[in-house]
């Protein structure tokens, strides 16, 4: 089979506080896909590893450091969007320094894994929750 739309990296970052809560964050309203829920991160840049996009998104989106030592793949989602297909892998991290603020989101929320379900999110997201509640 040939992809006929071109392939898009994209990282996301499940951040796991001492409750075993995970931080999502709502899309601001006048971006695509706005309003829906999603797990931080964003695109993997030219040059960069998957874990250094992450770094990089969670500094700019959140204000937050953390190292590659505390990256733990977890799972990864693939979803034909209509103009292009995204490859999104799901890193898990548990230690990080500075408090998440919303930088470049409408709102940020605390969430137990089992409730994750109960906030829209995009389609590519929806399989990440699966591997997430049953990690957490």
């Amino acid at each position: 089979m040939i992809l006929e739309n071109k392939l898009v990296l994209v990282v996301a970052c499940a951040l796991v506080d001492t409750d075993r809560r995970v931080l999502i964050a709502q899309r601001p309203a006048e971006k695509t896909l706005g309003g829906l829920w999603e797990f931080p991160g964003g695109k993997v840049e030219m040059g960069e590893t998957p874990e250094e996009a992450i770094i990089r998104e969670l500094e700019e989106e959140l204000g937050i450091f953390t190292k590659t030592a505390c990256l733990a793949p977890l799972s990864f989602a693939s979803h034909a969007y209509k103009d292009f297909h995204l490859l999104m892998p799901l890193y898990v991290c548990r230690k990080w320094t500075g408090l998440p603020q919303k930088r470049e989101h409408a709102a940020l929320k605390w969430v137990k894994p089992n409730t994750l379900r109960d906030y829209e999110m995009p389609a590519a997201d929806e399989p990440l929750i699966a591997p997430l509640c049953d990690l957490l």
